[in-house]
């Protein structure tokens, strides 16, 4: 549980960074038909301050870290002691990483956000994470975690943008919320393709979310001449615009500020910038 402001303020230490990164890692699993993953990289932020003291032992944090990530994943697969014997080996999955190995970056937080003596963790399952396969997002205090800024990995930790040089414009916005936290997309290109991705789909908005969403749900079209974006739904479950259906495969005028409803499990708040 996260501990109160002024039980961690200012002294956060190698221990309670490991602590976390053990929460972090329990809230982050990801359960398949036949095993569960849990995360395996992880993105650490700290206070400048905390940074700047904590520099000389990160080396020293991180060797702690893989041994008690390590031991706390044998004990979920049933080693004496952990909680085999508790549900019973016959029918239980067993407990895995992705990786190679335990992966954990610091970095100092450059946006204002993490306070002193709290740790903002952002975790992923893989070396490059893939549509519909996440890890969480938790702090130290008892507060949301808001760091938004590119891990040394490259991977976006809170605004999923496509890849672009800062003179390239930015034809829209969609704010969402999907299994990961609060996002931000910025559309580039004149059309995209939205939903869970995998299984060699390949889409540029992906959700975090559960298969209720299609892996190619729909996709947003930008007419270059006119300006006037289109929608169009691919999807099993649907997709609503402002409150209204879609017929499945018929493109329609997209409103220059929409709400899309996806299947009924995740909103997109679309808007068209001039």
């Amino acid at each position: 549980m996260p501990k109160a402001a002024g039980e961690a303020q200012g002294r956060i230490s190698g221990q309670i960074i490991v602590e976390q990164l053990l929460r972090n890692m329990e809230l982050g699993q990801f359960e398949m038909a036949y095993s569960i993953l849990a995360p395996c990289l992880f993105s650490l932020y700290l206070h400048p301050d905390d940074y700047a003291r904590l520099t000389g032992v990160f080396e020293l944090i991180r060797e702690d870290a893989r041994r008690a990530l390590s031991a706390r994943l044998e004990q979920w697969n049933g080693k004496p002691g952990g909680l085999g014997k508790l549900r019973g080996a016959k029918n239980r999955k067993p407990y895995k990483i992705a990786g190679k190995d335990w992966t954990f970056e610091f970095f100092p937080d450059s946006e204002g956000v993490v306070p002193l003596g709290d740790v903002e963790i952002h975790s992923d399952l893989n070396e490059t994470p893939q549509p519909g396969y996440h890890g969480a997002k938790t702090t130290l205090l008892d507060r949301e975690p808001g760091v938004t800024g590119q891990t040394g990995a490259g991977r976006s930790t809170g605004v999923r943008a496509e890849t672009r040089q800062s003179s390239e414009r930015v034809f829209a916005e969609i704010r969402y919320e999907d299994d990961s936290g609060p996002q931000l997309f910025l559309m580039t290109q004149n059309e995209i393709s939205v939903g869970r991705g995998g299984d060699g789909a390949l889409v540029n908005l992906a959700l975090y979310t559960n298969d209720e969403v299609s892996r190619e749900h729909l996709r947003l079209r930008r007419d270059p001449a006119q300006g006037r974006f289109f929608i169009v739904d691919q999807s099993m479950n649907g997709t609503w615009l402002n409150g209204k259906r879609l017929a499945r495969g018929n493109e329609e005028a997209l409103p220059a500020r929409a709400e899309i409803n996806v299947a009924e499990v995740i909103r997109l708040a679309f808007e068209a910038k001039p």
